[in-house]
């Protein structure tokens, strides 16, 4: 090995950090811009591209017409009333699975006659 000046071993190896943390910051840019799947896995919208909802939303609107209903299907269902509104009136979200089965029962207990949220 050849005897190396000490201020040019520094520069050498800051040489090899530069190098390293390059080929480190080329592999970040090569993730990031690597191929993705396509949208078709995120969570539809209320609109149009959801016709049964659109209908559903009907159905439990005429059901909560009456002064309290909002606030005893909320208990029923253990979201704040304003999560109701976002859901039937706003439209802005959709509920998931477990919250839907359970509006769609307390939709059939109503038209029953009988209130589950009691």
């Amino acid at each position: 090995m050849v005897p190396l000046h000490p201020r040019l071993r520094l520069f050498l190896d800051l040489c090899d950090a530069l190098a390293i943390a390059a080929e480190t910051g080329a592999q970040q840019v090569q993730f990031a811009l690597r191929k993705r799947r396509a949208s078709s896995y995120r969570t539809r919208r209320p609109g149009s591209d959801s016709p049964m909802w659109n209908v559903f939303v009907l159905l439990m609107r005429d059901e909560l017409r009456p002064l309290g209903s909002k606030v005893r299907l909320a208990r029923y269902l253990g979201v704040p009333k304003q999560r109701i509104n976002d859901f039937l009136t706003g439209r802005s979200r959709l509920p998931d699975a477990e919250l839907t089965l359970r509006m769609i029962h307390w939709l059939t207990e109503r038209a029953d006659g009988r209130d589950p949220a009691l």
